[in-house]
């Protein structure tokens, strides 16, 4: 298909996988096609609750509890009217991107025998396997550690083989904070960026004429 040379360029939304330790880049799991909406919802963390201190109902405890979801399509029709020029999907489908997706909340096979191992000579604490740190990116100005707390998937067409080639996902994402992460980990610095960006474009907004009447009011 032809471009246009002065067409923008399309900015994908994506989740990156970073290696907690030393945060080298694992992989890149790019949406085929971006949702048409995101829903974002924050949960106020205050200090004051149902009767709590009055003189407390100012006071923030920390940053609010984020929770993002957005419904993604997954599509291989169009690959497969040329198959041997996508084998991939020619004989799998779409599995290898739903396999992507759900790899992230699943701990490694490796680790599981691992620990199974370590159960089996009478280890007493086995530390739970410890995750890839997920990135939400979702524009240059959007880029937020995650913890994937829902995927719900429906499989729409299969081929002969029973192999997927269309589904919808929904994802269900919280963002992790300073109240989730240590203040040094690597992921709470890349939310403090996005919290100063955050500060930064509120400034940006222009009250207006509206700030005159409010300036009247409270003097």
């Amino acid at each position: 298909m032809p471009t246009f040379p002065n067409a923008p360029r399309l900015f994908k939304g994506a989740l990156a996988l970073l290696d907690p330790d030393s945060g080298r880049l694992q992989r890149i799991i790019a949406l085929q096609f971006n949702p048409e909406t995101l829903t974002r919802t924050l949960q106020v963390q205050s200090v004051q609750g149902e009767g709590g201190d009055r003189m407390e109902a100012l006071r923030l405890t920390g940053p609010p509890v984020e929770t993002i979801k957005l419904d993604a399509e997954i599509d291989a029709t169009e690959q497969l009217e040329f198959p041997g020029e996508n084998l991939t999907a020619a004989v799998s489908g779409i599995h290898p991107q739903l396999a992507a997706l759900e790899t992230i909340v699943y701990p490694s096979s490796s680790r599981i025998q691992q620990n199974n191992s370590l159960a089996q000579v009478g280890t007493l604490e086995i530390i739970p396997a410890q995750s890839f740190l997920t990135l939400f990116v979702w524009s240059a100005s959007r880029i937020l550690p995650v913890r994937l707390t829902e995927i719900s998937i429906t499989e729409e067409m299969f081929d002969k083989s029973l192999n997927p080639i269309r589904a919808k996902v929904s994802l269900g994402m919280r963002v992790l904070t300073v109240n989730d992460l240590n203040f040094s980990h690597r992921g709470n610095n890349l939310f403090m960026i996005h919290h100063q960006l955050k500060e930064r474009l509120a400034q940006l907004n222009q009250a207006g004429a509206l700030s005159a009447a409010v300036t009247s009011t409270i003097r």
